[in-house]
Formats: C-alpha cells, structure tokens, sequence
C-alpha cells in the first residue's frame, strides 16, 4: 500500500471542511457588511432626528470600523478561504456542456 493511498482520504477531507469553512466565511462577510449598513443608518436617523444624539454618534462609528474591518477581511482573506475557489466557468453560464475543437 503506497503512502499516496493512505493519505488521500485524509486530503479528500481536509478539502471538503475548507469548502465548508470558505463558505461559511463568505456569509459571515456578508452579514458583516450588512450589519455595517444597517448599524450607521440607525445611527443617522438617531444623530439627525436629535432623538439620542450621543448614542446616534456612537453607532455612525462603530458601523464605520464595522465595515472598513469587514473591508479589510475581504482583501485579505485567511488561506481557507484563499485555497477553496470554486470552478466557474464564466464564458458558458448557460449549462450547456461546450463542444472541443
């Protein structure tokens, strides 16, 4: 039994939990970037309306370090995510399985 054999359902492992983890990644960036929005519109309509413009201020910028970390993560993503990359093939969307010449 050679060392290839052994070791390939370990690997066929390891990839399937960093697609996993990829994934799970993209929508914690999602939802941060969401969140990012939703926390300085609240903070806006809080600051503006002079309802509880401490807390409105406090808000704008926890919303803006939110985002500009989320931001961040997106430009510089950890290898887990860096190694998983899904294939598309972007010239044939349609499904349609493309004839070689």
């Amino acid at each position: 039994m050679s060392l290839l054999q052994v070791f390939s359902p370990l690997t066929d492992f390891m990839t399937l939990i960093s697609m996993y983890f990829a994934e799970i990644w993209d929508f914690l960036i999602f939802i941060g970037g969401s969140l990012g929005v939703i926390i300085v519109l609240g903070g806006v309509i809080l600051w503006f309306t002079e309802t509880i413009m401490k807390r409105g201020k406090g808000l704008v910028f926890v919303g803006i370090l939110l985002s500009t970390i989320i931001r961040y993560f997106m430009m510089c993503p950890p290898s887990f995510a860096v190694t998983y990359i899904p294939r598309l093939n972007l010239l044939n969307l349609g499904g349609q399985r493309k004839e070689s010449d």
